[in-house]
């Protein structure tokens, strides 16, 4: 079944707190769900189909559903990590189109900075999940898992550390005008490799940040759209992929958006250079580089030369990227940065993106999130969504 134009996002809100000393989770979750039904110009009472993943304190959408008081007839708990929120807007649209649900919100929140979480430094244990007994002894972090990914580009097509701070040049130039955003100053390629080495080849300004906050969507029917009083952005297409290990038979360069990126553009009938705004899901800059190659905006091997020279800073480069400052720059709330990907698209199709990094009529763009390790085992999700 295709999702094309079967669901449009009506609603979004991004949490301006980026640490909620006195705020619970469940709290963060109600304040981001009532900001983007307003923004909607919808209520509580319209919603009847709810979507969260594993940040959802308790027991998920069956405590949530009871904290905000909500009556629905759907429900949707996919976790995939970073990527879920990317998922469930698709899944969201799918609902729509199956009759399950009419208007259905998405919420995620977070509190890691608050609780002191070392997320990208200490060993990752997914609890009960049967590779960990095995991996646990040699001490696996995120951020050595994705700078085993970074080096071995470089050393099989010579990607450079220079070409991958320019990534985060780029994120830098698009936080300055948010004021928001954890990081504002703008930095230079030298400012990142003159940064502390944290997990070989990456440096401490490869890395994303980490805050507290959240974010919600509402996705509704394209009739009650078109009703409301805030412009259209329509599901144009959608793709979704778990990249496991097989064993070891999977290259460490091939990301799932290889296969999401490939199912959405095939959805959409659109390709890579009909985008006009990418939001790529940046725990890491390797992982900006990598999803670029495998969603087709340059061939594999080429990343590194396509990010390079200011290539991704709105108003100048061929692809803006984040315009808010994304994972890198901005915020990063609960360690799950994909919500926050498609609150930017939108505000990019809407003409509500800052004035400095606003793309000039957009009408076309591409989410793309990221969950798991690219080192092991992640989710991914891609979505294209195009003004009405």
């Amino acid at each position: 079944m295709s999702l094309k134009r079967s669901a449009s996002i009506a609603g979004a809100y991004e949490h301006p707190i980026r640490r909620a000393d006195d705020k619970s989770v469940a709290q963060l979750h109600a304040e981001v769900a009532r900001g983007a039904l307003a923004d909607a110009g919808l209520s509580l009472a319209d919603v009847d189909g709810y979507f969260c993943a594993g940040d959802a304190p308790g027991l998920g959408a069956l405590s949530m559903v009871d904290y905000l008081g909500l009556r629905v007839r759907h429900v949707d708990t996919t976790e995939t990590g970073g990527s879920s929120y990317v998922v469930h807007v698709a899944h969201a649209a799918a609902a729509i189109a199956a009759g399950r649900c009419n208007v259905a919100l998405i919420t995620l929140a977070g509190r890691p900075k608050a609780e002191g979480m070392a997320t990208g430094t200490a060993p990752r244990n997914y609890g009960p999940a049967p590779d960990v007994p095995f991996e646990l002894p040699y001490a696996p972090t995120t951020v050595n898992m994705y700078a085993m990914a970074a080096m071995r580009h470089m050393y099989e097509y010579g990607t450079t550390s220079e070409q991958l701070a320019w990534i985060r040049v780029a994120a830098s130039h698009h936080a300055q005008h948010n004021p928001h955003a954890m990081l504002r100053d703008v930095v230079t390629v030298k400012d990142v490799l003159d940064s502390p080495m944290i997990a070989d080849p990456l440096h401490r300004l490869d890395c994303c940040v980490i805050s507290d906050g959240g974010g919600a969507l509402v996705v509704v029917r394209p009739e009650i759209a078109r009703s409301l009083k805030r412009p259209v952005v329509n599901v144009l297409g959608t793709g979704e992929y778990l990249r496991a290990q097989s064993g070891g038979k999977v290259d460490l360069l091939t990301t799932g958006a290889a296969w999401s990126g490939k199912a959405a553009f095939a959805e959409a009938g659109v390709k890579p250079a009909d985008i006009q705004y990418a939001s790529i899901y940046d725990s890491f800059t390797i992982t900006v580089l990598l999803t670029l190659e495998d969603l087709g905006f340059c061939e594999k091997g080429q990343g590194g030369r396509f990010v390079a020279d200011g290539n991704l800073i709105a108003g100048t480069g061929r692809l803006p990227f984040n315009t808010d400052g994304g994972g890198l720059c901005n915020n990063h709330p609960g360690n799950r940065g994909g919500m926050t990907k498609v609150i930017e698209a939108v505000r990019q199709l809407r003409g509500e993106a800052h004035p400095k990094v606003q793309v000039p009529n957009c009408t076309l763009a591409l989410v793309h999130g990221t969950g798991g390790s690219l080192g092991t085992r992640h989710g991914s999700a891609t979505l294209i969504l195009e003004r009405a």
